[in-house]
């Protein structure tokens, strides 16, 4: 299997060492690259200039997509800046190639449905990055949800905090794309995940209310701060994020008639009170199982030809509800989804 890498950057250099834990030399992987940094990017996010990414990972890269998508690769990773990923799906799905998009699909819906519409068309299996799904605390709350151990939900939180500057050590901070609106930065888009989570534990909303903006001193062109409210699903749902906050948070809280799960992604717990169900806690879960599950998942979808754990619907549905939380924060008023 020939893949090609669009962007070897930290998230790029995840997904390829992932591929070469999972397939190791049966896998081809070029890289279609701009800039052409030479040095590794490791798991823990700090910088090892004394290693070369190409070199060590077998890597052929290219400077232009073109030439790239000459060779053919059977699929192909899109980890550019957000603002670039439009540009890079619809060409290497012109060329029948399927695609990794890593989330968020772009920072616009412009050109979401040529996409959606070339992809269909040509039978393209398309996922969208989405590691937090493949968490086993977070399927274990998805799954008590679905057992109705909880009860009927009437209400869920989720909380995510972390300090711009300490996310990507290596780089500074206000040169990274999530830091920057011209690469479709922010931290509604940067992690859209809450978004998607949202959506697929608690269904689409159709009314979304937001306030929030560039709350801290950090610098930078974008939205730091948000606290949304998604209503008209299977339940209201309220989202809070920011990028100036310690120390780092990343938590689900479900409320039950009949009890109240609460889920620290961060810690690999998750516990419910009553305790109707047993706790569940993997503390020596490595962050980087999530990345090789969702590449393993996209690996034997494409494969096998089926639709892969998070489709290209489910990125545009989680793309249409940030994009409306952006536009109530401008607006400040509520915007109808349906």
């Amino acid at each position: 299997m020939r893949i090609l890498i669009a962007g070897l950057g930290a998230i790029g250099q995840r997904h390829a060492r992932n591929l070469r834990t999972l397939r190791g030399a049966d896998i081809e992987l070029l890289a279609y690259r701009s800039r052409r940094l030479r040095h590794v990017v490791t798991d823990t996010l700090a910088k090892d200039e004394t290693r070369d990414v190409e070199t060590e990972l077998g890597i052929r890269a290219f400077e232009d997509l073109n030439a790239a998508l000459e060779m053919k690769p059977d699929a192909v990773f899109i980890c550019t800046p957000s603002s670039r990923h439009l540009d890079v799906a619809q060409r290497a799905a012109e060329a029948g190639c399927d695609l990794f998009i890593e989330k968020p699909v772009s920072h616009t819906m412009d050109g979401v449905e040529r996409l959606r519409a070339t992809a269909a068309a040509r039978g393209i299996v398309v996922m969208v990055g989405s590691q937090w799904r493949f968490h086993p605390c977070l399927l274990g709350l998805r799954d008590a949800m679905q057992r109705g151990v909880l009860g009927r939900v009437t209400s869920a939180g989720i909380n995510y905090a972390e300090y711009l500057p300490d996310w990507h050590p290596y780089e500074d901070y206000r040169t990274s794309y999530a830091a920057r609106a011209d690469l479709g930065g922010g931290v509604v888009l940067t992690q859209i995940h809450d978004y998607d989570l949202a959506c697929w534990l608690f269904g689409a909303p159709r009314r979304v209310t937001a306030v929030g903006g560039t709350l801290g001193g950090l610098e930078i062109d974008v939205e730091d701060t948000v606290d949304a409210r998604l209503d008209g699903g299977d339940a209201p749902v309220r989202v809070q994020q920011t990028f100036a906050g310690r120390p780092p948070v990343r938590t689900i809280t479900v409320t039950g008639e009949r009890c109240t799960g609460t889920l620290d992604m961060l810690g690999a717990r998750l516990s419910f009170v009553p305790p109707l169900a047993p706790e569940m806690s993997v503390a020596e879960y490595q962050r980087n199982r999530m990345f090789v599950d969702e590449a393993a998942n996209f690996l034997e979808s494409i494969e096998r030809r089926v639709p892969p754990g998070v489709t290209l619907d489910d990125g545009i549905t989680a793309l249409r509800v940030a994009l409306a939380v952006k536009e109530s924060m401008k607006t400040q008023r509520t915007v109808d989804l349906r």
